[in-house]
C-alpha cells in the first residue's frame, strides 16, 4: 500500500477523534451543567421550604403540610428529570469512549503499519 494512502487514512483517522473529542466535550459541559441544575433545584426547594415554614407553620399547619407536600412533589419530579437527563448523557459519554478508543486503536495500527512501509522503502535494496 502506497505510503500517501496510509497518511491520508491517518488524517481520516485524525479528523473522526476531534469530531469524537468535540461531541465528548459537549457532553461533558452538558453533565456539568446538569449537576449544577441539581444544586439549584435543592437551594429553591430549600429557600421554599423554609419560606412556608416561616410564614405558615405557626399560624395554619394545615396550609403549611399542604404546601410542602406540594413542594416535595414538585421537587422529585425536578430531581426524576434531572436524573434522566444525567443517565442519558452518561450513557452517551460511554458510547463516545468506545468510539474513541476504537479510532484511536485503528490509528495507533496504521500509523505502525506506516512507519513499517517507510522502514521497508529505505532499506529495499540495502543489504542488511
Amino acid at each position: 500500500m502506497a505510503i500517501a494512502n496510509l497518511q491520508e487514512m491517518l488524517l481520516s483517522y485524525t479528523k473522526q477523534q476531534t469530531a469524537i473529542n468535540e461531541k465528548l466535550s459537549g457532553v461533558m459541559r452538558n453533565t456539568a451543567f446538569a449537576s449544577r441544575s441539581y444544586a439549584d433545584k435543592q437551594k429553591q426547594y430549600n429557600e421554599k421550604v423554609q419560606n412556608y415554614y416561616y410564614e405558615y407553620y405557626e399560624s395554619d399547619k394545615d396550609t403549611y403540610y399542604d404546601l410542602i407536600e406540594l413542594i416535595e412533589n414538585e421537587h422529585e419530579l425536578d430531581l426524576a428529570r434531572l436524573e434522566s437527563w444525567e443517565s442519558s448523557l452518561e450513557a452517551e459519554k460511554n458510547e463516545l469512549e468506545t468510539q474513541l478508543n476504537e479510532i484511536t486503536t485503528y490509528k495507533d495500527n496504521w500509523t505502525k503499519l506506516l512507519s513499517s512501509n517507510i522502514k521497508k522503502d529505505f532499506t529495499y535494496g540495502s543489504v542488511s
